[in-house]
C-alpha cells in the first residue's frame, strides 16, 4: 500500500488506521479516500487482520468533513454526482466489511467524517468529541450516505432535525439519540477501541461475518425473512472446522483456536 495520508498500526489481530492530515483536521480528500479503499482491500483479504480502528490524528478531529477546496472545484453537476458516489462507494464497502469496525471519534466528527463513522459497526466517542452533518449551512447536501444512515439509525425525525439545522452535538447527546455506543474520556478511548477490537477479533471469522450479514440484510427485511435468513446461516456454519473447533472447546473447557474456516 502506498499511504500518505493514513497510518497503518497493526498489533495482533487488530489493525489501527489514523487519518493522519493534521493541518486540514483530518479532512477527506480524494487521495485519502483511495488510500481508505485500499486499507480495506487488505484487510478484507488479509486472514492475520481480526478488526479495523479507525481514528484521527491529534487532539481536535476524528475527521472534520470532506475537503472543502474539493467541493468548490467541481465544475458541473456530474462530476460532483461521481464524487459523491465514489465517497459513497468507498464507504459502503467499509459497512459491508465481513470484519468489525470500531470508530474511535476523539474530536471534530462533522460531514463526510460523520459520514464515514455512520459507516461503522461501533462508534465509540472521546467526551470532548463533537459531531454533526452541517453540510445544509455551506449549500450543499450530505454526500456520503449521511442522509441514509443517519436517519435508520437514529430516526427519521431526529435526523431532520441534525441535518437541516446543521447543528454539531457533543458526545453526551450522541450517546442519548444512539448515534455512539460509548463515550470514554479522551485518555482512555484508544485503549477502549483496542480492548473491544481484541475480543470481537477472537471470535470465529466466519460466524461473525455471517452475524454482521444477518444484522445488515434483515433490516431491511421483514422479520420472519430475516430469522429465515439467520436460520440458513446457523446450517451454514455447522459445516465450517471453526463450529466443530468452537463446540468442543466449550465442552473441553479452553478457549476456542478458531482458523477462519
Amino acid at each position: 500500500m502506498d499511504l500518505k495520508n493514513l497510518i497503518w498500526e497493526q498489533e495482533g489481530r487488530v489493525v489501527l488506521v489514523t487519518f493522519n492530515r493534521p493541518k486540514a483536521l483530518n479532512a477527506l480528500n480524494e487521495e485519502t479516500m483511495n488510500e481508505l479503499a485500499q486499507v480495506i482491500d487488505r484487510v478484507e483479504s488479509d486472514d492475520t487482520i481480526g478488526a479495523l480502528i479507525l481514528t484521527g490524528a491529534g487532539e481536535k478531529a476524528f475527521i472534520a468533513g470532506a475537503d472543502i477546496g474539493e467541493l468548490q472545484a467541481l465544475k458541473t453537476p456530474m462530476a460532483a454526482v461521481a464524487k459523491a458516489r465514489r465517497g459513497q462507494q468507498v464507504l459502503a464497502r467499509l459497512e459491508a466489511l465481513g470484519k468489525p469496525v470500531i470508530a474511535a471519534i476523539n474530536g471534530f466528527a462533522l460531514g463526510g467524517g460523520l459520514e464515514l463513522a455512520l459507516a461503522c459497526d461501533i462508534r465509540l466517542a472521546a467526551d470532548s468529541a463533537r459531531m454533526g452533518l452541517p453540510e445544509l449551512t455551506l449549500g450543499v447536501v450530505p454526500g456520503y450516505g449521511g442522509t441514509q444512515r443517519l436517519a435508520r439509525l437514529i430516526g427519521e425525525g431526529q435526523a431532520k432535525l441534525l441535518i437541516f439545522s446543521g447543528r454539531p452535538i457533543g458526545a453526551a447527546e450522541a450517546r442519548e439519540l444512539g448515534l455512539v455506543e460509548k463515550v470514554l474520556p479522551a485518555g482512555e478511548l484508544l485503549a477502549e477501541a483496542k480492548k473491544l477490537a481484541a475480543g470481537m477479533a477472537n471470535c470465529a471469522p466466519v460466524a461473525l461475518a455471517l452475524a454482521k450479514g444477518a444484522i445488515h440484510a434483515g433490516l431491511d427485511m421483514e422479520l420472519d425473512a430475516g430469522c429465515s435468513l439467520e436460520a440458513h446461516y446457523v446450517g451454514m456454519i455447522t459445516t465450517t472446522e471453526d463450529f466443530q473447533e468452537g463446540m468442543k472447546a466449550f465442552f473441553e473447557k479452553r478457549p476456542a483456536q478458531f482458523k477462519g474456516y
